[in-house]
């Protein structure tokens, strides 16, 4: 599994962080560790940290917070997925299908309304 950002993705201004390059295992891996450690323990879930998921051009960090505020970055570098522990619950359901079946599909994990989305893609070809 890698992560990228990807910045004006489609010439509107829109952005895209990335979790690509990955197959059912690793989705399982990914899935089981954002509900141990996010939704059960609440604490930040650094991807720079964990061993499957190379950071291609940027680090994501995922955190509970009182509201569902998305993806923020002061430097393009380092990626905060702020969301509440509801907003996370719901990441985890639109992970589940990619956990069932080897996929070329691929879905944005939150819908919040901000200038860069977060996608999970086995592929790295959806964009």
């Amino acid at each position: 599994m890698e992560v990228d950002y990807i910045e004006n993705v489609n010439g509107l201004d829109e952005n895209i962080v990335r979790l690509y390059n990955f197959n059912k295992a690793e989705a399982i891996l990914f899935r089981d560790l954002l509900v141990e450690t996010v939704l059960l323990k609440k604490e930040k879930l650094d991807l720079s940290q964990v061993d499957f998921i190379t950071p291609r051009n940027c680090n994501l960090i995922f955190g509970l917070f009182k509201s569902d505020e998305g993806i923020l970055t002061k430097d393009k570098q380092t990626f905060f997925c702020i969301l509440t522990l509801e907003g996370f619950t719901n990441m985890v359901q639109l992970i589940e299908p990619f956990c069932k079946k080897e996929s070329k599909g691929f879905q944005y994990l939150y819908d919040v309304d901000t200038p860069t989305d977060l996608l999970f893609s086995p592929t790295a070809s959806s964009v």
